[in-house]
């Protein structure tokens, strides 16, 4: 809340408030020159691999906790749900070993320690959905 003593009656503002915005003014108001321009950050080569690498881990993470969870119902789905969950993992693994290799040293060093962990974690719990799936 702003004390009373900060607003001026005219237009509500607070003038001795370091973080106020001014009011909006027209745009024929605006001069060239005092319009502030914003640099954003643009994505960055290892970013957009990242984000890419992120949304097919999404999805065969997904893929794999379907197959689990039909496998240890011991469903008719089971088998096309390890499948589809093996099928994911191996689109992720070669887009993971792609983006390592077409990368500049420096990139590929920074994908492979955000990722490789990970998707190892998912190849162990795949393999061992699929040794569960042999021993029933």
């Amino acid at each position: 809340m702003i004390p009373r003593s900060l607003l001026r009656a005219s237009n509500a503002f607070p003038r001795n408030c370091p973080r106020a915005t001014p009011p909006l003014r027209a745009a024929s108001q605006w001069h060239a020159w005092s319009i502030p321009q914003r640099g954003y950050a643009s994505k960055t080569e290892a970013d957009s691999k990242l984000e890419e690498l992120q949304e097919l881990y999404a999805t065969a993470k997904d893929e794999f906790e379907i197959a689990f969870e039909e496998t240890e119902k011991k469903t008719v789905y089971a088998v096309d749900d390890r499948v589809a969950a093996q099928e994911e993992l191996q689109k992720l693994k070669a887009a993971f070993h792609d983006a390592i290799q077409n990368s500049v040293p420096e990139v590929g060093a920074k994908i492979k320690a955000r990722v490789d962990q990970r998707i190892r974690e998912l190849d162990r719990a795949v393999e061992a959905m699929e040794e569960m799936a042999l021993k029933d």
